[in-house]
């Protein structure tokens, strides 16, 4: 009962959060930063306590399809949150928000044990620990990048309404995307690498779609980014990149979760 009634205030408090915020963009005002943060704290901890004792067991965790999904939007979360007091990027609230609330509801609803919980030593945490931090880190990216491509219909279609004068200049925006896409593949390479130092066989049968399809993604990431270095790529180039290296991501991160727990489990 502690545990639905947790994560279903933080669901609230998400999308109250994230009215909040639409409401105030779509005045054509820029929301209150601050309270805006503090609102979104709140959520995140009582978030973060909700989804501890769904994934949490003795000495395990339990990473089922739906139970994970609620614990990367509280990372994701996290990370945008703390940025945001260097970095203009609040505005990735109005995308996040109501998806982590959809998330938590999922978590509740949705068929949640995968069978097996992963027992954790040091090392299998490390890998853990780097995965979840990649994704997250490239899964802000991505939405930067669909806030970057906004932007520039907007601007380029002449249409510069109210809502785009709020976001900060074209460059700042290209500039921050960069900088996660960087973040993001610096911990997903150290994510691969720790995968094939600690696990016995990444290319097993169970493993080896995770592991071609982030092999595939790091490719990706790493010819944008010697793109972005040597050619100076910008603007939809390298949106669809961004978009590009993440779907490799998303079908290696719960592609297999898909298939062997919603799919093959229901049968």
């Amino acid at each position: 009962m502690t545990t639905l009634l947790l994560n279903s205030l933080a669901a609230a408090l998400y999308l109250l959060t994230g009215a909040y915020l639409i409401w105030t963009l779509l005045q054509g005002r820029e929301p209150h930063r601050r309270h805006l943060l503090i609102a979104v704290a709140v959520a995140l901890v009582v978030h973060g306590i909700g989804v501890y004792q769904l994934v949490a067991l003795p000495r395990a965790i339990e990473l089922g399809f739906f139970r994970v999904s609620s614990l990367l939007f509280w990372v994701i979360n996290a990370v945008v949150l703390l940025s945001s007091l260097r970095k203009p990027l609040h505005n990735l609230f109005i995308l996040l928000l109501p998806l982590s609330a959809l998330g938590i509801i999922a978590s509740l609803l949705g068929r949640n044990a995968s069978g097996h919980p992963l027992v954790l030593d040091y090392t299998l945490a490390s890998h853990v620990l780097l995965s979840i931090l990649a994704y997250s880190l490239l899964t802000i990216a991505t939405l930067q990048a669909l806030l970057l491509a906004w932007q520039n219909h907007q601007l380029k279609h002449r249409h510069p309404t109210g809502r785009v004068r709020l976001l900060p200049p074209l460059q700042t925006m290209e500039a921050l995307l960069f900088e996660l896409l960087w973040a993001g593949h610096l911990a997903l390479t150290l994510s691969i690498i720790s995968g094939f130092v600690f696990l016995d066989d990444l290319f097993a049968q169970h493993l080896a779609h995770k592991t071609v399809f982030s092999l595939a993604a790091w490719v990706i990431y790493s010819v944008l980014l010697g793109g972005r270095h040597y050619l100076g790529w910008r603007g939809y180039t390298a949106i669809r990149w961004t978009l590009g290296g993440f779907l490799l991501l998303m079908l290696a991160y719960f592609g297999s979760k898909l298939v062997l727990e919603l799919i093959l489990g229901a049968v």
